[in-house]
């Protein structure tokens, strides 16, 4: 005895091929805009990695005007005559550290800041262009 035939209604089969199309473009916008944010990944990386070694330059170049500003004062203080000249040549060196301290940290701070916000437009940019290619793909 013959198996029936059951046909699939064309409106059935055209919608079931609607949706792997759409399925598709989407899956095709997801791989498109994962390829754009891991190459924006790198290029944020490099930014990152550049600013590191800004921040550990300054940083090295501040270390060694702390501490030759250190011994600076170690040559006055074994010169000084007395006690007063000690104590006066001590807290103009405080004063002075304080002050110069404060501007070090002012531009670091300023690089760690510039280094943020850089990250996070990149970030925001990258996530709105994968979003957008997944709207055009699926939508097109």
């Amino acid at each position: 005895m013959p198996t029936p035939s059951y046909e699939i209604p064309s409106d059935m089969r055209d919608m079931a091929e609607k949706s792997v199309d759409q399925a598709s473009r989407a899956f095709d916008g997801f791989m498109t805009a994962a390829q754009k944010a891991a190459g924006q990944a790198d290029t944020t990386a490099a930014t990152v990695q550049s600013n590191a070694k800004s921040m550990g330059t300054k940083a090295m170049g501040f270390a060694e005007t702390n501490v030759r500003s250190a011994f600076d004062l170690a040559r006055k203080l074994v010169r000084a005559k007395d006690l007063q000249e000690v104590l006066a040549l001590q807290s103009d060196y405080a004063k002075s550290q304080m002050t110069t301290i404060q501007e070090q940290a002012k531009e670091l701070g300023s690089i760690m800041q510039t280094t943020a916000q850089g990250m996070a437009q990149t970030a925001g940019q990258s996530m709105k262009s994968a979003a957008d290619e997944v709207m055009n793909k699926t939508q097109g």
